[in-house]
Order: structure tokens, then sequence, then C-alpha cells
């Protein structure tokens, strides 16, 4: 019986370990895939500017900010892997405000959805405000007001 409970607790230790090797497996690919489509976004960009030339701006604008959202999202993965495995929350955030901002310049038809559209870059851009003043290490931050208020 007890040999039973050595194994189960063996096999539910190498769980969380399996867990992450297959999450940073599917990152890796996820990483390869977006870094294919990066390339073709490039093709598409250069394809644009030698059959349209500048005149077709609004493509062109589009076109670059789809490239930056793969490039954002190939650079979390890439965070995610230096940083110890956690993802920043600031790179969401600066997907969230690039998608905005490619959705105003395609989608600018209605303004009431534009400014709705601008109102969520605001919310997002004052977020990311508040997650740069917050200080990042609480514990040493709790320390130092416990010894103000002892002295």
């Amino acid at each position: 019986m007890n040999k039973n409970k050595v194994k189960l607790s063996v096999i539910i230790k190498k769980i969380p370990v399996f867990l992450q090797l297959f999450l940073n497996s599917c990152l890796v690919i996820l990483a390869l895939i977006l870094s294919f489509l990066l390339v073709k976004e490039i093709v598409m960009f250069l394809e644009i500017l030698m059959t349209h030339g500048s005149s077709d701006y609004k493509l062109f604008l589009e076109n670059i900010l789809i490239f930056f959202l793969y490039f954002e999202f190939i650079t979390m993965i890439v965070k995610y892997f230096k940083e110890d495995y956690h993802f920043p929350l600031r790179y969401f955030i600066y997907i969230g405000i690039t998608a905005m901002i490619r959705l105003i310049i395609v989608e600018h038809d209605h303004p009431t959805d534009t400014l709705i559209y601008s109102l969520i870059i605001l919310i997002l851009i004052i977020g990311y405000f508040i997650i740069n003043i917050t200080p990042l290490e609480r514990p040493i931050h709790l320390w130092f007001f416990n010894k103000k208020e002892k002295n």
C-alpha cells in the first residue's frame, strides 16, 4: 500500500514538469508559425510597394501594423522563456494597443466605433501607466514601510 502511494506521489510530481514541457513545445511551434507569417507579411509588404506604390496608404499602414502584431507576439514568446516562464503583462497591453490602432485605421467608417476604439486605447495606456508606477518588489516595499513604523 505504501509503495502505491510513493508511485502515485512521484507521478503527481512529474505532471507539472510534463505540462510545462508540453506548453514550451507548443509555444516553440507557435513561434515558428508566427515567424513564417512574419516573413510572409514582409513579402506581401514588398509586393504592395512594387505594385501599388505609395498611393494606397491604408493598405500600407494595415500591413505595417499586422507586421508589428506578429513581431510583438514573437517578442512576447521570447520574453516568456527569458523571464522563467512568465508572460509580462505589458506585452499584452502593447498588442492590444497595436490591434486597436489597426482597427481604427482599417475600420473607421462608423464614428462611434472609432470613439470606442480610442477609449479602449486610452484605458490600455492608463493600465500601462499604472503598471509602470506600481513597485515590482512588493515584499521589499512592505518591509521598508514596516521598518519605518518600528523606528
